[in-house]
């Protein structure tokens, strides 16, 4: 099979969505232990728009900030040529966000290798991999749903399944509350009754809502009309709290959560969408409101590549699909990211790339 001489791929300066720009490079070469990847699909995260727009600038970790770099981190593609016994050629495979994070804890050295920023990103035609930074694709899945699963599949896994023992994956007749309707919530959903949970969500949006049970959501709060969510859930659950929370809001809703966990939950700390800085008023410091319920605060940056792969196992066991909102081509992915900060989608979307 003959390979072009050239790869297109999105650049940003890190200025701003409206100034990326579509370029090409040399079809890179594969060195020992890597392969060369065709890239099929991309799922775009919360985390590219803030890359992108110069936002990305509270991990000290990364190391220098470059000056220009492919953006987006999760991608599926087909292997073309392969220096590493891991792949064959033609083999699909999905990218593992730090391309270093193979097992455990995820270390200061790991956050060098993210893709997508430090390291130049899956937004583009093809790329050399390491092999060891690449997992199997499910053979059930279509490529635009696998490839919103290394980020947001892999996160609501942690959180659910992250503080247990690796191979023992847990969540039957759990109670577990889902902050929004994004791609990591989405995938919390499905992941959490599949694995035997109890639901509540919350959204501004009824229309979202309505969804989110369509996929199984067993409750549903609105937190627009019901500011004071935290006292819907405890309604909801005999005034016991809910087991596991996926924090996706941060300033606004941190608080509130520790109001509604029961007795030694888990509150996971994914997100920032209200604001990275807490807001005026009550000012109780977090060792109090941890103590009070016996609380275990966690904050999440993804998983280690066999947290990934215990994950799609657990995906092939019980056949569900990601849900992607909508799919934008490879020249309009500009409209995607905006798509996306807009924030008006409902779990995933998608850059097809060919």
């Amino acid at each position: 099979m003959s390979l072009p001489t050239q790869s297109r791929q999105w650049l940003t300066t890190q200025s701003g969505i409206s100034a990326l720009t579509l370029s090409s490079s040399s079809l890179p070469s594969p060195g020992p232990g890597e392969v060369l990847v065709k890239i099929h699909a991309v799922s775009l995260n919360y985390r590219d728009t803030e890359v992108i727009m110069g936002l990305y600038n509270h991990h000290s970790t990364t190391g220098s900030q470059p000056s220009a770099l492919v953006p987006c981190s999760d991608m599926c593609g087909t292997i073309l040529l392969s220096n590493s016994p891991r792949f064959k050629t033609g083999e699909k495979v999905l990218s593992i966000f730090n391309q270093t994070h193979l097992k455990g804890q995820v270390k200061a050295e790991h956050m060098k290798h993210g893709l997508g920023f430090p390291l130049d990103g899956v937004l583009q035609e093809y790329r050399v991999f390491d092999a060891e930074g690449l997992v199997s694709k499910p053979a059930y899945l279509s490529d635009e749903e696998a490839a919103t699963l290394p980020i947001a599949g892999l996160t609501a896994w942690m959180a659910i399944n992250g503080m247990r023992t690796l191979g023992q994956p847990g969540g039957k007749g759990e109670k577990v509350l889902i902050q929004g309707t994004g791609g990591v919530a989405i995938s919390g959903l499905q992941i959490a009754k599949a694995s035997g949970a109890e639901v509540i969500i919350t959204s501004s949006s009824d229309e979202k809502l309505k969804l989110a049970q369509n996929l199984g959501a067993d409750k549903t709060i609105n937190y627009k009309t019901n500011p004071e969510w935290e006292q819907e859930v405890l309604k909801m659950t005999d005034g016991e709290g809910v087991d596991i929370i996926f924090e996706n809001g941060g300033a606004q809703t941190l608080r509130k959560s520790f109001d509604c966990i029961a007795f030694g939950g888990l509150i996971n700390c994914i997100g920032y969408l209200s604001g990275k800085e807490d807001a005026m008023g009550d000012r109780t410091n977090t060792n109090v409101l941890a103590l009070r319920r016996n609380v275990t605060l966690k904050g999440l940056l993804n998983g280690p590549r066999e947290r990934l792969e215990e994950m799609l196992k657990f995906y092939d066991e019980k056949k569900f699909n990601p849900v992607v909102d909508r799919v934008f081509s490879f020249e309009e992915a500009k409209e995607g990211f905006e798509y996306l900060f807009k924030g008006g989608h409902f779990g995933k979307v998608v850059v097809k790339v060919d």
